[in-house]
């Protein structure tokens, strides 16, 4: 689904994702039905002390006003929280890509991810202290607030009951949530980072299934989702550390294709079907008449031409423009680059000059020859 910038903070871009505006009625809905009122005002009573009207809660239009202002300050209290994991890492040095608002909370995309214990934990336990700290302000404006505005009194309880518990559940040791990167975190203070790391992420895997029994057992979609979100994060972000690990200190020249297979423009597919079965390279470098690059193609970029039209199709109609990096640039960087902008092949210019093609054929062999060299792995 589509995001949405809606505005910045620190030079942040804020986003909202498409879900997030779908679930949002759907969330005011559930917070100003009847019921649900009942049953929060009495949470906040047996929290705060504080009693209330239900009558004139529940009186004409004030329930939707009180689903909409609590649906949207739970949101706000999400971004607080996302912003409180993007201060620490921005006093670290850390650039912050984007807060992503979604169905599920927040996310918020760091550039890279510190590998030093205490930065990853300061990271990770802030958006659960700045959750309290907002919890806390409600929980006072609660007390301060004045027997004439219920509806303020109602939500303010409200968002001091959610952000105390968004602080408990984010707490759990689920990677990738905060309290598993803490975990994380601490195991990293006396063993190797990606040991770390796939142990939070098994324990993460726990939790997903965990979360996902309960789900079904009550038929609960949140709680189902949830389980999806951890367990496909925390299996990619181990595998991500792993490929980390793999090609760390690799640089594009150590890995990438010197003096590719060359094809032409004009070439049809099916004529390079022929040549791919001669010269047995999986990558070719695709050249104008000239002989300059225009890109890459692969069988994989083949694909999606139907077979009547191979005949015809020219390959300088199907290559695609690719990624321009330099030998010298970090191996998992270049990879990290690729995967965002989709594609799975650059060309490698040294001052202008074509020295070499990098291709997922290229990674695969590098972190097999180095997975063979280190040995297995816990």
């Amino acid at each position: 689904m589509r995001s949405f910038t809606i505005t910045d903070v620190w030079d942040i871009p804020i986003r909202i994702n498409t879900s997030l505006l779908i679930f949002l009625p759907i969330l005011a809905w559930l917070i100003g039905s009847g019921q649900q009122i009942e049953l929060y005002a009495g949470f906040i009573e047996g929290f705060t002390g504080t009693g209330f009207d239900l009558a004139r809660l529940q009186a004409g239009s004030i329930p939707w006003v009180i689903g909409i202002t609590a649906a949207v300050g739970l949101f706000v209290s999400v971004t607080l929280h996302e912003l409180g994991h993007s201060w620490v890492a921005l006093r670290y040095g850390i650039e912050i890509e984007s807060i992503t608002l979604w169905i599920l909370g927040g996310i918020a995309s760091l550039k890279t991810l510190p590998k030093e214990w205490n930065r990853e934990f300061w990271i990770a336990i802030a958006g659960p202290l700045t959750s309290i700290l907002v919890g806390a302000v409600c929980y006072v404006g609660v007390l301060a607030a004045p027997e004439s505005l219920p509806v303020v009194r109602f939500v303010l309880g409200y968002l001091a009951l959610t952000n105390l518990v968004l602080a408990g559940f984010n707490l759990l040791p689920a990677f990738p949530m905060d309290g598993g990167r803490i975990f994380r975190a601490i195991l990293a203070r006396n063993r190797p980072y990606g040991s770390a790391t796939r142990i939070a992420a098994r324990v993460g895997v726990g939790f997903a299934f965990l979360f996902a029994i309960v789900g079904v057992l009550n038929f609960n979609v949140i709680l189902l989702l949830l389980a999806f979100f951890i367990y496909g994060a925390a299996t990619t972000e181990s595998r991500t550390v792993l490929i980390d690990e793999l090609l760390e200190g690799i640089t594009v020249g150590d890995i990438m294709t010197r003096d590719p297979a060359t094809v032409s423009a004009d070439t049809t597919i099916t004529e390079f079907g022929d040549q791919l079965l001669r010269d047995r390279q999986p990558v070719h470098l695709v050249v104008d008449e000239a002989g300059d690059p225009l890109g890459v193609v692969t069988l994989d970029d083949l694909k999606s031409v139907r077979g009547k039209d191979r005949a015809t199709t020219r390959l300088g109609d199907v290559v695609r423009t690719v990624t321009r990096v330099e030998p010298t640039a970090d191996a998992f960087d270049v990879l990290a680059l690729l995967n965002q902008s989709d594609s799975s092949n650059a060309l490698v210019e040294e001052r202008g000059e074509l020295v070499g093609v990098l291709s997922n054929s290229d990674y695969a062999h590098a972190m097999t020859v180095r997975r063979g060299v280190q040995g297995g792995r816990d």
